[in-house]
């Protein structure tokens, strides 16, 4: 036996004609209370490795999730409270307050539970809510839910730009409603990845490997990004007010909204196509959607007031999911050359150039 950075070193025995046996390290039999007799699950791993774990064993995210908070925790950090709990992943989580739980507190913890993809009100008493993840290990597929955040990514792209044309309120505001239907599903992403990440049973679930799961965690975050300043760009219609911009500011402003989309329509389908030909395509537009911003900033010199204000909010936004759709491709690129360097066989189309790792994140 041998044991080196934590790893346990055992060698294969031959038993019989045609059986292979290999034992195992006692310190982990004793530490998960096994015995002879009892049944370990194998789980083959893309890089050739197994994972092993017990049959009846319980994994860490199953055990119930007790957090005790206050009255008067400020309700936007008790909601990122209650969304880092979620993604942690426990099936059974209990907010617990240390007297009688008020009427504000139970209202942010339902207001959550409605909100999120899984949880749902198991019991509540006086002191205390139960939420229990209903989804748990039949999640729907994350290329599917990737594919669904960006068709309400580019519905909301497309609204927005729409509210601010006409200035129609109306439109506005249900572009900022529908970002919570995007973060939903980011922080839905968000769970089920981190608990593949975590547990080989539900990575194997998933039906991915753990490259894509970096992979489309990224994409969600991206995604989730752009939705952001598609809302930006639907409050400014509150912030313009009476304010109309000159008809020739905003087709140049539309031209730029409907190229940014389309750029991350083709760095969605390059990430399902491994099309290394039509990512860089996306990365190269980016340098071209900065041209457009500096000449619309010579125009936008000669505005004052909120009306400049509001033509630069609009004008930086589209960049930034112009860079964001260049982001994507990149990861893109990396995950089509990532695939091909483990499975040869299945070589990504128009390979030419470098892998690139995305270098703007800013919000």
């Amino acid at each position: 036996m041998r044991a080196t950075g934590g790893f346990h070193g055992r060698r294969i025995q031959k038993t019989g004609g045609s059986t292979f046996i290999v034992s195992l390290p006692k310190s982990w039999v004793v530490e998960r209370n096994l015995r002879a007799g009892d049944v370990l699950l194998f789980a083959p791993r893309p890089d050739g490795s197994l994972t092993v774990y017990a049959e009846e064993g319980m994994r860490p995210e199953e055990h119930r999730r007790v957090v005790v908070i206050e009255n008067d925790l400020a309700e936007a950090h008790l909601f990122r409270l209650l969304v880092a709990e979620y993604i942690a992943g426990a099936p059974l989580l209990e907010i617990r307050t240390g007297g009688r739980m008020s009427a504000r507190t139970r209202d942010i913890v339902r207001g959550f539970a409605q909100r999120m993809i899984g949880p749902e009100i198991l019991e509540e008493t006086a002191e205390s809510v139960v939420l229990q993840d209903v989804v748990g290990l039949n999640p729907l597929p994350i290329p599917s839910v990737i594919r669904r955040m960006h068709q309400m990514v580019r519905s909301m792209q497309t609204d927005a730009m729409a509210s601010f044309r006409s200035q129609d309120t109306s439109i506005a505001k249900d572009v900022v409603e529908r970002d919570w239907e995007v973060d939903r599903l980011h922080w839905f992403v968000s769970k089920q990845l981190s608990s593949a990440l975590r547990d080989a049973r539900t990575l194997t679930s998933l039906g991915l490997s753990l490259p894509e799961c970096a992979t489309y965690l990224l994409a969600s975050r991206v995604l989730e990004r752009i939705a952001d300043h598609a809302v930006r760009i639907a409050e400014t219609v509150d912030m313009l007010g009476r304010e109309r911009p000159p008809p020739e500011l905003v087709s140049e402003l539309d031209a730029l909204a409907q190229s940014a989309a389309k750029s991350l329509s083709d760095a969605v389908d390059s990430l399902e196509s491994r099309d290394l030909e039509r990512a860089n395509a996306v990365v190269d537009d980016a340098k071209r959607v900065t041209r457009e911003r500096e000449k619309i900033l010579r125009e936008l010199s000669t505005k004052r007031g909120r009306l400049a204000v509001g033509l630069a909010y609009v004008l930086e936004s589209l960049e930034r999911s112009a860079f964001y759709a260049s982001d994507l491709a990149e990861i893109a690129i990396n995950h089509a050359i990532a695939d091909a360097a483990t499975a040869p066989a299945a070589t990504p189309r128009a390979a030419r150039g470098a892998a690139a790792v995305p270098a703007r994140a800013a919000p």
